[in-house]
């Protein structure tokens, strides 16, 4: 682990888990981003999250009490929108939301044979139909996109399974492997870095994934700091190969850490 949190000179913070979870804010989150604004460190958001658009996300994150610029936030979805963006004008078939549609409205979504299958999450609509459906599409030449590839995640129900699940089968069944846009993805990561304007060794991420956000982190040339809230479980923690230069009870001891000497 690191011992000198003074080169720290931004923070890059994932969402659920560690300012949130499900409906309910966690203790010190605003306080903590205030300390930031008070101290002059520049931060940005950068999440997973595909259920959601940019502007929604912003809308239940200031309905929570945790004041948030539309601007600040970099998630998977938007991401992946810009990816199409520079293949042209390409077909796609979405496996996300209808509110998340939106953001893709510039692309045909309507093609019996799309150019990529954009996987988001789609909950409880997932089917046997509509995965033949998807691997036929991914035979017949369709590339494969995820957003992410996240195992699981902690809703106000407990944990829940993610899509990394059906990106794994699909690439299995397919011999496809999906170009994976969001965290841990080091492009990903440099969007929202360049952002804050910071080098990557003097940018922390602060996540509760040790996949995505910590080992995302290493790769991408950042500082990281586990927070032990959100899907944190200490056994998947000891087991990882990725670890992190800082480790937090939660977002509340940022503060702390940052004023360390």
């Amino acid at each position: 682990m690191a011992d000198d949190p003074a080169t720290i000179e931004a923070l890059l913070f994932d969402l659920d888990g560690v300012l949130y979870v499900g409906s309910h804010r966690i203790p010190g989150a605003v306080e903590t981003l205030e300390f930031c604004q008070e101290q002059n460190i520049p931060f940005r958001f950068i999440t997973n999250t595909s259920t959601r658009t940019v502007a929604a996300i912003a809308d239940k994150l200031n309905a929570m009490g945790i004041p948030i610029v539309e601007d600040w936030i970099f998630s998977a979805a938007s991401a992946t929108r810009d990816y199409l963006l520079q293949q042209g004008s390409p077909s796609v078939h979405l496996l996300v939301r209808d509110e998340v549609k939106l953001e893709f409205a510039e692309f045909e979504q309507n093609s019996p044979d799309p150019d990529f299958v954009v996987v988001g999450d789609i909950g409880a609509a997932w089917n046997y139909e509509l995965l033949n459906r998807v691997f036929n599409e991914l035979m017949n030449g369709a590339e494969l996109i995820a957003m992410h590839r996240n195992k699981y995640w902690l809703t106000d129900a407990g944990l829940q399974m993610d899509i990394g699940a059906f990106v794994a089968g699909l690439e299995y069944v397919s011999g496809k492997r999906a170009t994976i846009i969001g965290k841990p993805s080091s492009e990903f990561f440099s969007l929202a870095v360049n952002a804050v304007g910071a080098a990557n060794s003097k940018t922390a991420i602060v996540g509760d994934d040790i996949e995505n956000d910590i080992g995302g982190g290493n790769r991408a040339g950042l500082q990281t700091i586990m927070v032990k809230t959100g899907k944190y479980r200490e056994d998947v923690f000891t087991a990882a190969r990725a670890q992190p230069d800082y480790i937090l009870d939660s977002i509340a001891d940022l503060p702390a850490l940052l004023t360390k000497h």
